[in-house]
């Protein structure tokens, strides 16, 4: 099976009214960022979905969503 890009995810998914599930690593290679600061952001409120196995789940979207939040917030 061909490894599909997020955007090609995103779009079949949609079709369902889905949306894709992302890793910790993919979660990071989406920003940029390290496995420390996603961890940091899970500690502040970062939405983790749900799954029956071990390890986390991130709904883009959602995230995108709580990090617009963060950045209206007034500085603590």
């Amino acid at each position: 099976m061909a490894t599909q890009t997020l955007a090609e995810r995103t779009k079949a998914l949609a079709a369902v009214g889905l949306s894709p599930l992302l890793t910790t690593a993919q979660l990071m290679a989406l920003y940029g960022v390290s496995n420390w600061t996603v961890n940091e952001w899970v500690k502040r409120g970062c939405p983790v979905e749900p799954t029956a196995f071990r390890g986390r789940r991130f709904n883009p979207d959602r995230v995108r969503t709580w990090m617009a939040e963060q950045s209206n917030k007034p500085a603590a």
